[in-house]
């Protein structure tokens, strides 16, 4: 596969990921609304990472670490809020071996907050479409 058609399998499972995010405010799962929309922000940037830097993503969930590895080729300038909403995201990054984390961190989780997020994802999300070299 070249650049190209990595940046497609990056950008395909992001888009089925805020697809999913979508579902999952329509059932009331707030808590996996926000971490379907980490997961998908983290899977666009790992897309564009492939276009900027090369095929070989590092594994790490921080989407601040990846997109500062590559901020200085895009044709616009991240912003302080667009890296705010990436470590905030990421808080919501879930990891299943940490059950008593993941009840902790449902219990912050309420429409509201999921909302919000689902917005403010769906927007980046456009923003970051834009990106691409």
């Amino acid at each position: 596969m070249n650049a190209e058609e990595k940046y497609k399998y990056w950008l395909d499972i992001a888009q089925y990921d805020l697809e999913t995010a979508d579902a999952m405010y329509s059932s009331g799962r707030w808590l996996y609304v926000v971490f379907m929309c980490e997961q998908a922000i983290e899977k666009l940037v790992k897309g564009l990472y492939t276009l900027y830097v090369d095929d070989n993503v590092p594994k790490t969930h921080n989407i601040n670490s990846l997109i500062r590895m590559f901020e200085d080729k895009m044709p616009d300038a991240v912003s302080t809020d667009k890296f705010i909403l990436f470590e905030d995201l990421r808080s919501f990054y879930l990891n299943g071996r940490y059950a008593n984390f993941k009840q902790k961190l449902s219990k912050s989780v309420d429409e509201s907050t999921a909302a919000f997020y689902l917005n403010q994802t769906k927007e980046m999300f456009a923003w970051l479409l834009t990106q691409k070299p």
